[in-house]
Parts: C-alpha cells; sequence; structure tokens
C-alpha cells in the first residue's frame, strides 16, 4: 500500500508543531522549577546536549553526510542540512573571525517560539531557546569537536535577529596535529 503524496511532509509537520507545544510546556514547568533564569539556561542546556549525543547517529544516518573538512563547511551542514531536517528551517551562516572558527547561525524564523509572543518581565534573562545550543554542543562533541554554542540575540528579548554562536575551540592545526 502506497502513501499518499505530502504524507511523510504532514507526518513531519506534525511531529515539528507537538515538539514546539511540549518544549513551551518543557520550560513552564522549569520556570516554575527554578527560581533563578540562569538555573533554566543551564538545564536547558544541558537537556539539549543530551538530545545532541543522541540525535547525532540519527542525523548521520538519515543525512548520509560526509566527513566535514572544515569549520565553515561544518557550520553549513548545520544550518543547511541538520536545522532544515529537525526544524525545518534554513539559518543563514555568517563568519565572524579571521581565524575561521567562530560562526553565527541566523535565524529569520525560529520555529520553537511558533507560540510564544513574549518573555515575561521577571524572566528577562531567560534564554529560552537554549536547548539548541545544548544540542549543537552534544552533537559536535560526538564528532570531536569541542564548541561552545551560545544565543548571542535573541528575538524574544527584543533583539532584531535570532542569532547562535558557535566557537570551534581547537585550531583547524590543532586536528590534524592529533592525527599524527
Amino acid at each position: 500500500m502506497s502513501r499518499p503524496p505530502g504524507r511523510k511532509q504532514d507526518s513531519h509537520k506534525i511531529s515539528r508543531e507537538l515538539f514546539v507545544l511540549t518544549y513551551g510546556a518543557l520550560v513552564a514547568q522549569l520556570c516554575k522549577d527554578y527560581e533563578k533564569d540562569e538555573d533554566v539556561n543551564s538545564c536547558l542546556d544541558r537537556m539539549g546536549y543530551g538530545i545532541g549525543v543522541r540525535l547525532i547517529d540519527d542525523f548521520l544516518a538519515r543525512s548520509a553526510m560526509k566527513k566535514c573538512r572544515s569549520y565553515s563547511e561544518t557550520a553549513d551542514t548545520i544550518a543547511q542540512v541538520a536545522f532544515k531536517m529537525y526544524l525545518g528551517v534554513t539559518p543563514s551562516v555568517t563568519c565572524s573571525s579571521p581565524a575561521g572558527n567562530e560562526f553565527s547561525l541566523i535565524l529569520d524564523k525560529n520555529p520553537l517560539v511558533d507560540f510564544v509572543e513574549e518573555l515575561p518581565a521577571e524572566r528577562a534573562s531567560l534564554c529560552y531557546c537554549n536547548l539548541l545550543c545544548g544540542v549543537i554542543r552534544g552533537a559536535l562533541e560526538m564528532v570531536h569537536l569541542a564548541a561552545e554554542v551560545t544565543f548571542l540575540q535573541d528575538r524574544l528579548r527584543g533583539d532584531a535577529v535570532t542569532e547562535i554562536g558557535i566557537t570551534f575551540l581547537r585550531k583547524a592545526e590543532d586536528r590534524k596535529h592529533k592525527r599524527n
């Protein structure tokens, strides 16, 4: 029995919407459980890290990606393949360092905030989507790329764009020397 056209796409859209709604409930519960935004942010990062550690296997299997040869290629893969595959959006990528190890992912649309209008005033330092930083960091670590991943700008905080910063912690030369 064959599936009607568009069926797979519909199930991905439903899964994404369910994830976004569930994520909102998770953040709301964490805000009830923790008084300090820093504790919520840290918890979201840890949860995301655990997801990223597990998600990388699914990503590599489903995408059939080859090993990236540079940090730039890695950042492009995260934006153009991973974000598209799991969240249905494609952030733009900019390199923000002469050394070529710092990148920004600029999201025009962040599906995790589809049902969020604004952060409460008492939660001004909450990084609502911090789970994404943990996911990226965890997945990168599993392919032996240490990185610092942080939200640089967030529309929920009144910034013009949503921007995730990725800083690869070792220079490309460091990786080559470790192989020898």
